[in-house]
């Protein structure tokens, strides 16, 4: 049986008899881009996962083709002058849906199809406690692409995932990774083929599910306090950061040429 605990709007969650809350992030239209209105239905399906005592592991997973193709940016491009503003308050949902997640006793599974990209989509895959992914999966940062820089805390998280290094390479030159390659470098726990992604995570959820729930709940707080206090600290900057990138040319320059579909001109203004 299952419970539907929010059964509409862009983000929905219910939760399995046995202990499993499915979170869908439902804007299949617009590739799950995060807007303000997105990331405040995000951080409320989190809170009622805290709020609920039945929840003992979390999947989240995209409707439509992707996962979640991170910011939206045809609402970034279309506030103008007015986007550090807009940012502002969307960074600072997405901060504290991050912070909930990590916080969250219960595991979080993302289960990926399509890309994950930007802030969002790149960034929850880095908060979750595992990803499994299929196999025709594409990740990418893509912030400095359009003159923004990383948030979600994947700046402290990536670089615990993959190494500082490595961590550089993906944030700065923005490859596109598979499946395969994310896997070899320690940024998923699994791959699996397109078909079988639910069922490999429901999977790994019911087990997780059927565990001893105070003792999971505590290694998991154990295992994030240990970059907890640098990925608390980290979170506000990042959040100012992105803001004051996103008034300046290059920042407008940058979401114009992902809508027109063109390489960037950056000038440095």
């Amino acid at each position: 049986m299952t419970d539907k605990l929010i059964d509409s709007g862009p983000v929905l969650l219910e939760l399995d008899s046995d202990g499993v809350a499915r979170l869908r992030l439902n804007r299949p239209d617009a590739a799950n881009g995060m807007n303000v209105e997105f990331l405040r239905a995000l951080h409320e399906a989190v809170l009622r996962c805290h709020g609920e005592p039945r929840v003992r592991a979390v999947i989240i997973s995209g409707e439509g083709p992707h996962f979640c193709a991170g910011g939206d940016v045809r609402t970034f491009a279309a506030k103008g002058e007015g986007l550090p503003d807009y940012l502002r308050e969307a960074t600072a949902w997405l901060q504290i849906a991050t912070s909930a997640l990590v916080q969250l006793q219960a595991p979080v599974i993302a289960a990926v199809h399509g890309f994950a990209a930007g802030g969002g989509g790149f960034g929850l895959v880095c908060a979750s406690d595992f990803v499994v992914a299929a196999e025709s999966a594409k990740f990418m940062s893509g912030a400095v692409r359009v003159g923004m820089a990383p948030d979600a805390g994947a700046s402290v998280t990536l670089t615990q995932l993959v190494g500082l290094r490595k961590a550089m390479e993906i944030l700065l030159t923005n490859p596109t990774l598979t499946a395969a390659e994310a896997l070899e470098i320690g940024l998923l726990t699994k791959v699996v083929p397109d078909d079988a992604l639910i069922d490999e995570a429901l999977n790994l959820a019911r087990a997780l599910a059927a565990g001893a729930p105070k003792a999971i709940a505590a290694t998991k707080r154990l295992l994030w306090n240990g970059v907890g206090a640098s990925l608390e600290k980290q979170l506000p900057e990042e959040a100012r950061t992105v803001s004051e990138l996103s008034g300046t040319a290059d920042s407008r320059e940058g979401l114009a040429a992902v809508l027109e579909r063109r390489p960037p001109v950056f000038t440095g203004e």
